[in-house]
């Protein structure tokens, strides 16, 4: 398993005017967590398109649970259950400055070859630098 957190602050333009985050903003909040975490594995989404693979999403769902609020600091926890195939699967966790649970999400997302549109297996690359994490057992925070 691998698990990588990371904080953003909500910024005004995020909010409507009793300074509630929109809910369309959480989508956006989880692909940057998603970004980090594979960043922070040495792989970038434009390194990715570089080689040829795009990674299309074909599933978020989200559950509410307490709205986030303009200014607060939050902590999304991103996790990789499996070691990914075809598709990789994500989920997220977002809470407040308090630690409370503010929202559950998960995604899928598809590998997909840029030049014949067609899904295809995780890369080599990205699969070498999971597998340390999948190993063992253990749960291994970034």
């Amino acid at each position: 398993m691998y698990i990588h957190e990371i904080q953003l602050r909500v910024r005004y333009a995020e909010t409507d005017k009793m300074g509630v985050v929109y809910h369309g903003n959480y989508a956006q909040y989880f692909e940057v967590a998603r970004v980090e975490m594979l960043r922070s594995l040495g792989v970038s989404y434009s390194s990715m398109e570089d080689s040829g693979i795009m990674l299309p999403v074909v599933n978020l769902n989200i559950d509410f649970r307490k709205p986030a609020l303009y200014d607060e600091l939050l902590t999304i926890k991103t996790t990789l259950k499996d070691l990914p195939g075809v598709r990789i699967h994500f989920d997220y966790e977002l809470f407040n400055q308090k630690g409370e649970l503010l929202a559950s999400a998960s995604t899928d997302l598809v590998f997909v070859d840029m030049e014949n549109k067609r899904p295809k297996r995780c890369p080599d690359y990205l699969l070498e630098k999971l597998r340390p994490y999948f190993e063992g057992g253990e749960n291994n925070f970034a």
